[in-house]
């Protein structure tokens, strides 16, 4: 074969090279551009989560910054969603007073939720002998002297939305669902045991994702 054959030669695979290589980010441009519309059109709406009740099993502050504490929470978890699905990869609940973090956190297990499925977790969530900031700890002695202590149950996770068999990346989720606590006399929790007070809730979380 002549030089000059083989230079045409070298030309003719680079071009089919080419050729090739821009035929396969031609397809993967489409196939992103086709994936991006379907997202665009369906547009997934993020869960919706209800707080529905509260059991207080334990809720011991006599002990000076410290706290212990036991509930029972039911959160309600609704896909609105007629297309999409969510995978629930994480899903952890606990208890914060004035932003401070009270409780342990108490794991759901992994779940997929279908298309306007409605799911009920009802996990319980406590803490032992928690080191409570001395500010807190004081408004906190002082509300439950009151009869009435705020807190807010918390969910922090991680999701994933599916469309047809396209499944997105991860995204954070963060549920946050606020809780009065009434104490004493005054009370309007509903005996469930020797020390346990059910409080009725019922209350529209926030949702960020």
């Amino acid at each position: 074969m002549s030089e000059k054959e083989c230079k045409h030669h070298k030309g003719k695979k680079r071009k089919i090279f080419r050729q090739v290589f821009w035929g396969i980010v031609v397809f993967l441009f489409l196939v992103l551009l086709v994936i991006l519309l379907i997202w665009a059109i369906l547009r997934p709406t993020k869960p919706t989560f209800t707080l529905q009740d509260v059991t207080v099993y334990a809720f011991n502050a006599t002990v000076a910054n410290f706290l212990t504490s036991n509930f029972q929470v039911t959160l309600i978890s609704r896909n609105p969603n007629d297309h999409i699905g969510v995978y629930y990869d994480r899903l952890e609940t606990y208890v914060t007073y004035r932003s401070q973090q009270v409780t342990y956190r108490t794991a759901i297990p992994p779940i997929y939720q279908g298309h306007k499925d409605v799911n009920v977790w009802s996990p319980f969530v406590y803490g032992t002998n928690i080191p409570v900031a001395p500010f807190n700890f004081l408004g906190l002695s002082q509300d439950q002297t009151e009869g009435n202590v705020l807190v807010t149950i918390k969910a922090d996770g991680r999701v994933r939305w599916k469309v047809g068999t396209f499944i997105s990346g991860r995204y954070h989720l963060y549920v946050r669902c606020p809780a009065f606590i009434s104490f004493g006399p005054r009370s309007n929790g509903i005996a469930v045991g020797e020390n346990a007070m059910k409080f009725q809730i019922i209350q529209r979380c926030s949702v960020s994702v």
